[in-house]
C-alpha cells in the first residue's frame, strides 16, 4: 500500500515539474536580446527610480533622525 502511495506521489512531483518546465521553455522562446538602445533606456530609467527611491529614503531619514535632534536643542 505505502509502495503504492509512493509512487503516485512520484509520478505527481515529476508530473508537475515537467508542467513548469515546460512553462519556462515557452515564455524563452518568446524572449528576445534588447537592442541596444532599449537596454540604454531601461538602464536610465532603472537608475532615475533607484536615485529617487534613496532620496526619498534620505529625507525621511533627516525628517525622522536629525531635524527631531535639532529641534530638541533650540
Amino acid at each position: 500500500m505505502d509502495n503504492k502511495l509512493n509512487d503516485l506521489t512520484k509520478n505527481l512531483k515529476i508530473e508537475e515539474l515537467s508542467k513548469k518546465l515546460n512553462e519556462y521553455l515557452r515564455i524563452l522562446k518568446l524572449v528576445r536580446r534588447p537592442s541596444r538602445d532599449e537596454f540604454f533606456k531601461v538602464s536610465k530609467i532603472a537608475g532615475a527610480a533607484m536615485a529617487l527611491i534613496g532620496t526619498i529614503g534620505y529625507l525621511m531619514y533627516v525628517l525622522m533622525v536629525i531635524l527631531p535632534k535639532l529641534l530638541v536643542g533650540i
